[in-house]
């Protein structure tokens, strides 16, 4: 039996974070983005792509169309986070 996947983040309420984040990142990327919820950029996404994703259930939908659709916004979502990660660092390191 297949496990299911949660859609819950691992650290307990960075939702909110991590969806003002996909807000930005997508906007960036050039999608309209509504930042009350950012959720839904993953229709725009789809829609750009030729993705048939519909609101509710998408039991049709391709494996590889899913990851047409999720690969682009999570793919954005870590080059930022590795950005910002790497600017701390070198914000942190002495001043020599």
């Amino acid at each position: 039996m297949a496990r299911r996947r949660s859609n819950r983040a691992m650290v307990p309420g960075s939702e909110q974070g991590l969806g003002q984040l996909k807000a930005q990142v997508m906007k960036d990327q050039g999608y309209n983005v509504n930042p009350d919820r950012p959720d839904l950029v993953k229709y725009e996404v789809a829609r750009t792509l030729g993705v048939p994703l519909q609101p509710g259930y998408n039991g049709q939908l391709r494996a590889e169309d899913a990851g047409k659709i999720g690969g682009p916004i999570g793919g954005a979502m870590v080059r930022e986070l590795v950005r910002m990660a790497q600017q701390q660092l070198l914000e942190q390191q002495p001043r020599q």
